[in-house]
């Protein structure tokens, strides 16, 4: 199932729009769309989306020049979907950082079928952090070899399980975290406690790292699932 997940087509044919909303809308993702390529990065900026599909054939730009403006400011997922079918063109896509690869005429169902299957590698791959990470311009920068987290230039104090609830959204910056997920990867699969004490630990961490705790950029609630990561 897709629930709240937030789906971003970017197509300039209606019909196949329309097609593709309805598979994804009937699996319960949120589905966003933008029909030229203005359009699409002003909507990728203001929905920040979880998975992308984005046809190479634009009026006003071309699906890879897209594809290399989102990718200088996330990693989200993206499937292109394109009647171009020489090996040339789908290798040029997988190089400017497409995840997958769908030619038209295409089977909705497959198209499905990739998506579960990208969306659930994404978020069963961590990514390898580097000994510093920046998010928002430096705004929260994490020492990994150091465990130190400083925001704004001021170092945070953190408890070990607020650092471990940190360093799992770091790793798995694509993936929704259940309450259990995150109890898991943070305070072991033995632990046998009430659930609800992971969002104590995330109300904590937002009051430390958060410049609006109300409207957080970094530790983002995801209703009716959990948390994910924020920030760029």
């Amino acid at each position: 199932m897709l629930d709240n997940k937030r789906v971003l087509v970017i197509d300039d044919e209606n019909k196949i729009v329309d097609v593709i909303r309805s598979y994804l809308e009937r699996d319960g993702a949120e589905v966003f769309e933008a029909f030229e390529g203005k359009n699409a990065l002003e909507t990728f900026e203001r929905v920040n989306p979880d998975l992308i599909i984005l046809d190479l054939m634009l009026p006003d730009m071309t699906g890879e020049e897209i594809c290399k403006a989102i990718r200088k400011k996330s990693r989200v997922p993206i499937i292109m979907l394109t009647a171009k079918i020489d090996e040339k063109s789908v290798i040029s896509g997988l190089h400017i950082g497409a995840d997958d690869y769908v030619t038209k005429p295409f089977s909705p169902r497959e198209l499905m079928a990739r998506i579960f299957a990208l969306l659930r590698r994404v978020s069963e791959e961590a990514v390898p952090l580097s000994d510093i990470v920046s998010l928002n311009n430096g705004d929260l920068v994490v020492d990994v070899l150091k465990r130190e987290v400083r925001k704004k230039g001021e170092n945070i104090n953190l408890t070990i399980t607020e650092y471990k609830v940190l360093m799992a959204l770091l790793k798995y910056p694509q993936k929704t975290f259940t309450r259990e997920e995150l109890i898991n990867a943070v305070l072991g699969e033995d632990y046998d406690g009430y659930d609800r004490v992971i969002d104590t630990h995330v109300k904590n961490l937002r009051q430390k790292l958060e410049t609006n705790p109300k409207e957080p950029e970094y530790i983002i609630t995801v209703h009716g699932t959990g948390y994910r990561l924020g920030g760029e």
